[in-house]
């Protein structure tokens, strides 16, 4: 269960009526290298960022289907977007970035791993006209919408995304929701401050302060895609967000057990957390498979 000092901070939220206003973040595109960097590094199996990784992991193997082409809006290092092609072999994938150093390391972990069903390309998600209408089977972002400078952008990007998405096709995109308070935000950018790089720190605070409300989200996601994707909550209070539709399948037995094997990795802190944000988007009415 969280921590006594999390649950402080969630109640604190749940009793004020203050909003903190937005802030977008500092740079719409991290070209920065050594920010880069340590934004990769987060996100690496081995790094802060795991957990969230696979939680999100388990719920966008469910929103493929075996041969699809999915893109990858605002994809980074592509830390998670070369886990699930390495998950899901029989699917193609595209990754699409603003930034030019973003996308040399992503490109640099596919060739490392030894993917061949991943490539990448230059571009806003608020513009997706290189892509036909009903033209992609799925579409995924994990933690990367806030870094739109505005509401408009993120309304253009639900609806461009609704554009090209084919009919019956996948949508899971994860992203922080806006805290209340400046001091949760603080809190919770600075929780595992020992174990991540400064800049990564820093990243996050901004993060959490240039995230979109609930309410947006939920507005943007009705104008663009109507009844066919919902905007979900973790449970009390909303520090992270899935827009998403229905799953298009279970999860297999090979993914199940290498999922598992995954989770089984982690150190046990990284276990905890997993097992947390398990329960708070459960209980937000976002299921995740048993892994083991």
């Amino acid at each position: 269960m969280p921590s006594l000092s999390v649950m402080k901070i969630l109640l604190k939220e749940l009793m004020t009526n203050e909003q903190v206003p937005r802030t977008p973040e500092p740079k719409l595109v991290m070209d920065d290298v050594d920010q880069v960097e340590a934004y990769t590094q987060a996100g690496r199996e081995s790094g802060v960022m795991a957990p969230v990784y696979l939680f999100h992991a388990t719920q966008i193997c469910q929103a493929i289907d075996s041969g699809d082409h999915v893109l990858d809006l605002a994809c980074g290092p592509a830390n998670q977007l070369c886990m699930i092609a390495r998950l899901n072999p029989d699917c193609r994938f595209t990754g699409i970035d603003l930034s030019p150093t973003m996308l040399d390391q992503a490109r640099a972990l596919a060739t490392e791993m030894g993917l061949s069903n991943v490539n990448f390309t230059a571009g806003s998600i608020t513009d997706l006209s290189g892509f036909g209408d009903k033209s992609v089977d799925c579409i995924m972002s994990t933690m990367a919408l806030h870094h739109l400078p505005d509401f408009d952008s993120l309304r253009c990007t639900m609806k461009e995304s609704a554009r090209i998405l084919k009919d019956g096709g996948g949508l899971y995109l994860a992203d922080f929701g806006r805290l209340k308070r400046g001091d949760s935000i603080e809190y919770f950018a600075y929780q595992y401050k020992d174990r991540q790089h400064p800049l990564f720190t820093l990243d996050y605070l901004n993060s959490l302060h240039a995230a979109f409300t609930l309410q947006e989200y939920e507005q943007a996601c009705a104008e663009a895609f109507d009844h066919r994707a919902k905007v979900f909550s973790t449970w009390m209070v909303p520090y992270m967000l899935a827009t998403r539709t229905p799953p298009r399948r279970a999860l297999p037995p090979r993914l199940m057990q290498a999922l598992g094997d995954i989770q089984s990795d982690l150190p046990d802190y990284h276990k905890r957390d997993f097992s947390d944000l398990k329960t708070f988007f459960s209980m937000g009415g976002v299921k995740t498979p048993a892994l083991g």
